[in-house]
């Protein structure tokens, strides 16, 4: 698993500063140097089509790394291993 989260902090992509709830829209901003309002409201739109949006943004919320590097869903499964 530590391949994995080396090449998913290795993307350069992080959940940015800019948050209202995980990060998310403002990491891509922050990525392609792109207002951040401009990747929520097109996340709004994509909400609006059929499809699995709000599944996809918790995904790249577990994956995506913290601007401290952290990763939420490598943490969660330290802590499960740590416990057993």
């Amino acid at each position: 698993m530590n391949k994995f989260f080396s090449i998913v902090r290795s993307m350069g992509l992080t959940r940015g500063p800019q948050r209202w709830l995980g990060g998310v829209c403002g990491g891509i901003a922050a990525k392609f140097n792109i207002d951040v309002a401009y990747v929520r409201i097109g996340y709004l739109i994509f909400c609006l089509l059929p499809g699995p949006a709000i599944g996809i943004y918790v995904v790249a919320w577990l994956l995506l790394p913290n601007q401290n590097g952290t990763i939420a869903l490598e943490s969660f499964l330290n802590q499960r291993s740590r416990g057993k």
